[in-house]
């Protein structure tokens, strides 16, 4: 039988190659289930627009922070008679409970946008739920009506989020035009981007403490109406039932 003798460097070169080769096999599986989770035909994806031959789009407000802009949008929307989703979050709710009333009264959806502004996919199905019924049972305490659709903080969803939304009663909504008035680049720009990146069916995102909103909002109304579009709350634009949520998260009825 031979027998090996390995000197001090010869065992620390093969240990080292161990190291890497460990690291290496832990970074392959992190990534490639990443991968595969994106690629997956189990990938849920929530609504990000409507597949529909009518010109019909929503537009929706997330408010999170500040109130300062909200009665000049209400305003707009009221002289253009449009009616809008306003997705709130619990410590939103909290500071401004006669906006929310406001927002109610004057017809226009009010939906779930969490409790503490979260990334729900890094959180557990148990922390997903309170985020979920907190600010729903705030919101049902002050208006008396449930809401029953959620739009994710920063976009961030994962199977488990979308399917326990469902559980609780709500459509997670995303968007598919991006006014990106959160990066303050003026009114030219945002008018730009929502008027020639709608279509049928869009859901275009808003902020209400947006900077330029008193200016941009009653342009973006104007061209989208002058095109031929009917704005109506989220609700009123997605199917309830007998759907499917194509890869592009388009929502799509079912034959």
């Amino acid at each position: 039988m031979r027998i090996w003798i390995l000197n001090k460097k010869t065992v620390m070169i093969i240990g080292l190659i161990l190291v890497v080769l460990l690291f290496a096999i832990i970074y392959y599986f992190k990534i490639g289930t990443e991968v595969l989770d994106v690629f997956s035909p189990q990938k849920r994806l929530p609504i990000y627009s409507v597949d529909t031959e009518d010109k019909k789009i929503a537009i929706s407000f997330d408010a999170a922070w500040g109130d300062e802009f909200t009665d000049d949008i209400l305003d707009t929307l009221d002289k253009y008679h449009v009616k809008s989703t306003f997705f709130l979050v619990a410590f939103w709710v909290d500071k401004y409970p006669d906006w929310v009333k406001e927002i109610y009264a004057r017809c226009h959806e009010i939906g779930n946008h969490s409790s503490t502004h979260p990334h729900m996919s890094k959180i557990s199905k148990a922390e997903i739920i309170q985020e979920l019924k907190e600010t729903g049972d705030k919101i049902y305490d002050i208006i008396g009506v449930q809401p029953t659709v959620f739009r994710p903080p920063f976009g961030d969803y994962n199977n488990q989020l979308i399917e326990t939304a469902e559980e609780l009663g709500y459509h997670t909504i995303q968007w598919d035009v991006d006014s990106l008035d959160w990066k303050e680049l003026g009114t030219g720009p945002v008018v730009d981007r929502v008027t020639r990146n709608v279509k049928p069916g869009s859901i275009v995102l808003f902020h209400n403490n947006a900077k330029y909103i008193t200016e941009f909002l009653p342009l973006v109304i104007e061209k989208l109406q002058q095109q031929g579009y009917e704005i109506v709350p989220i609700s009123d634009l997605i199917y309830k039932d007998n759907y499917y949520i194509d890869h592009a998260g388009r929502q799509k009825l079912k034959n």
